[in-house]
């Protein structure tokens, strides 16, 4: 397969943009380690790859209309962010402040902080004000190489603010050239109007919620908090349920601070991935490998937190479980809006190695998304979606800290 990469032409042998004189890191699934191609060129047609391999596998009689000329530089798949909260109001960094001094966050989230704060803040916000404050968290993630950011809801927790959240993503992605996948994370928390009556909300996010904003054309995927501060597994159940009864695929924020054993419920419904995992256990990394699903580690919230329990590294290894990188973009454990440092904290804390990092937020992230077939690995008939870097090695991308090595962003050829 390789080899048909590195000398495959799709369609005419008149490009619309070739870049040339590049080292290009396929990152394609076949491919060893990271597909590094020397003394290579990409070209489209539109908005999709027509040529990717070595210079030298070009046909004779090829033409384009621009030809760019990457001085040797490296380029890699654009990156993707798979988990994000990227759309919310206000901030809680005086419940930063708290947990430094000894509080924990379970105990915040009890006394009326936590998600709930948010949400306050979040339903007070116009869809513009929202707009307002997300933008400046995408572009810091577009100058890193971003190309696709999945941006979910949950700090709306009523019809008419989980919509607004999810407009202003989809807003979001209009206004700035990025694949912008919606998911719906109704079950979030439970909301102050329904306190004490969890079932009965989870019966509103299931009857009411999710069909209106699925027929609304807004909702990618359904996401759920599975933990003891958030929702039970039965109640958890019931959302998936309702989800795979429109067809629309599932995803879990499980085991992060407690094995609840909700990655094995997301498996059986063909979860598209199960994000934190901290406390996963061994029957867990199996039922995801059977699952075809991948892992999304955070270490964004992993640091913030102070969190002691590592991921399973060994264990998702060993079953070959995709693993991506996300930085859990949120307010309240992880307010960070750098991908490149998520793959640093990866290989720092949990001892990943420099392919694992940069697979975790291009090819596995696309897996985490569904969107393999278009994005994450720069292959024949994927989209141009590029990320073109001012450096000599692919480890100098998870190295270094604070350096924006970014030299151009590639979006559909553009």
């Amino acid at each position: 397969m390789v080899a048909e990469i590195q000398s495959g032409v799709r369609g005419p042998k008149h490009f619309r943009r070739l870049w040339r004189n590049a080292r290009v890191a396929t990152l394609a699934a076949d491919s060893v380690g990271l597909g590094l191609v020397e003394g290579a060129a990409i070209a489209c047609g539109a908005d999709k790859i027509d040529f990717v391999g070595p210079e030298s596998a070009l046909p004779a009689d090829w033409r384009a209309d621009e030809v760019i000329d990457c001085a040797g530089r490296l380029i890699t798949p654009g990156l993707i962010d798979c988990h994000t909260h990227l759309v919310y109001a206000g901030d809680r960094a005086a419940e930063f402040e708290r947990r430094l001094n000894g509080e924990s966050y379970e105990s915040i989230a009890r006394s009326g902080g936590g998600i709930v704060s948010t949400v306050r803040a979040t339903r007070a916000a116009t869809e513009a004000q929202l707009i307002a404050a997300a933008r400046p968290r995408l572009d810091a993630l577009l100058a890193e190489g971003v190309t696709c950011v999945e941006i979910k809801s949950g700090y709306g927790l009523e019809l008419e603010a989980e919509a607004r959240q999810l407009r202003a993503a989809r807003e979001l992605g209009r206004q700035c050239s990025v694949e912008v996948q919606t998911t719906f994370l109704g079950a979030h928390a439970v909301p102050p109007e329904f306190a004490g009556r969890p079932d009965d909300y989870i019966g509103e996010v299931c009857e009411r919620m999710l069909p209106t904003l699925a027929d609304a054309g807004l909702i990618d995927a359904v996401d759920v908090f599975c933990e003891r501060i958030g929702f039970t597994p039965a109640q958890t159940e019931r959302v998936f349920a309702a989800a795979a009864a429109r067809g629309i695929p599932v995803k879990l924020h499980a085991e992060q601070l407690s094995n609840s054993h909700g990655a094995a419920l997301a498996a059986r419904y063909r979860c598209l991935s199960a994000d934190h995992l901290e406390h996963l256990d061994e029957p867990g990394v199996h039922a995801l490998a059977q699952a075809d699903a991948t892992a999304v580690l955070l270490p964004g919230a992993f640091y913030c937190m102070r969190e002691t329990q590592l991921p399973p590294i060994a264990a998702l290894r060993s079953h070959a479980v995709p693993i991506a990188l996300a930085t859990d973009c949120n307010p309240g454990t992880s307010p960070l809006t750098s991908l490149l440092l998520v793959t640093n904290m990866a290989a720092t804390l949990f001892r990943m190695t420099i392919d694992e990092c940069l697979i975790g937020v291009t090819r596995a992230a696309a897996k985490a998304l569904g969107r393999s077939a278009q994005l994450g690995s720069l292959e024949l008939g994927k989209y141009c979606d590029l990320a073109i870097w001012n450096v000599e090695r692919p480890a100098e991308l998870v190295y270094h800290i604070g350096k924006r090595p970014l030299h151009a962003r590639v979006w559909r050829g553009q």
